[in-house]
């Protein structure tokens, strides 16, 4: 399956590190825990978009693209990666996020800004649904619109996962690691698709578990549905005889709590306990809700003591200083049982 042949271009640092999380294990009385850190892709402070913009703007100057437009939240990690990326290759850059501009600039919007993209402010259509009027005002203006996937997930960008976990296989067999569990933040799609691609590639065994992050919809079917689609159309893509059913499928909707973005107790003790044993940074929307779900199932038993997961980190640290407000702050490491 040669996918070499489709454009890409060189953004990030890889391979990124795989580490063990020893003292977090201990904390939960087991079991192996293992961090694959795409916070430290190098773009714009990190992240899981990185690995998917090499494909999405390869594709965009494939195709003479000047000018990139995305969606997201106030605090995306896409938005922030995606404007940093068109920085660093020339490329005009606008955003259009949801709700109203803030009072106060701060954590990806703050970087947004610094990278010098145009931001259009949408309200309540926090998913990309004012793209097409504004692609139709730049391209009357003479420019060459490329639309980046909201997530950065289509196909292509489902690839990138492939190849992540390929690196992730070359890494763990030389580090002598074996593993029964991959666990991440599940909210676009394009991660949870490439990975279950990898996994049946690699004929590997492990069980790949999205934790679901927000409650909507993705392009008016559910999320289920529309994560297995985009699996098998990316298969179809490569050439790769592969057809992904339901049951191959396991995305965790237990910890949405109120919402995208909704922080909770959840959110806070994970972001405080991976802290405070590791000193490695999750973040309030994405990776601490998932490092919640994780904890959660390892104390009620549905990952067992014995078994050994892998935790990919997707990024996101910026957003903890526009959340400040909702984090609890009082927790002390000396509560933590290690």
């Amino acid at each position: 399956m040669d996918y070499n042949r489709i454009p890409r271009e060189s953004l990030g640092f890889f391979p990124t590190p795989l580490v063990e999380l020893a003292r977090l294990s201990e904390a939960l009385g087991g079991p192996n825990i293992y961090m694959k850190r795409d916070d430290n892709t190098g773009l714009a402070l990190g992240g899981n978009k990185t690995r998917k913009l090499e494909f999405i703007l390869g594709d965009a100057l494939a195709k003479g693209a000047d000018t990139i437009i995305t969606a997201g939240a106030i605090q995306s990690n896409h938005c922030r990666q995606t404007a940093a990326a068109a920085a660093s290759l020339g490329l005009e850059c606008h955003l259009v996020l949801g709700g109203e501009e803030p009072e106060q600039t701060n954590g990806n919007l703050l970087l947004d800004k610094l990278f010098g993209c145009h931001i259009h402010w949408a309200g309540n259509h926090r998913k990309g649904e004012d793209i097409p009027s504004i692609v139709e005002q730049l391209t009357s203006q003479g420019k060459k619109v490329h639309v980046v996937p909201y997530g950065g997930s289509s196909e292509r960008r489902a690839l990138a996962f492939v190849e992540a976990f390929k690196e992730l296989e070359t890494q763990r067999q030389s580090m002598d690691i074996s593993l029964t569990h991959i666990v991440f933040a599940s909210s676009s799609g394009g991660t949870q698709a490439g990975l279950m691609l990898g996994n049946k590639i690699f004929n590997s065994p492990y069980q790949i578990v999205g934790i679901n992050i927000d409650k909507g919809e993705t392009d008016k079917v559910s999320f289920d549905q529309y994560t297995l689609a985009l699996a098998n159309s990316t298969a179809k893509l490569i050439g790769a005889d592969y057809e992904f059913t339901a049951s191959d499928l396991i995305l965790n909707s237990d910890y949405v709590g109120a919402g995208y973005g909704v922080v909770g107790a959840l959110e806070n003790e994970a972001i405080a306990m991976t802290a405070q044993t590791e000193g490695i940074l999750v973040d309030p929307v994405y990776t601490g809700r998932a490092m919640g779900g994780l904890i959660d199932m390892i104390r009620t038993g549905k990952i067992k003591k014995s078994d050994s997961v892998l935790f990919w980190h997707t990024g996101g640290a910026p957003a903890l200083f526009a959340y400040a407000n909702e984090l609890d702050l009082a927790k002390k490491s000396s509560n933590l049982k290690v």
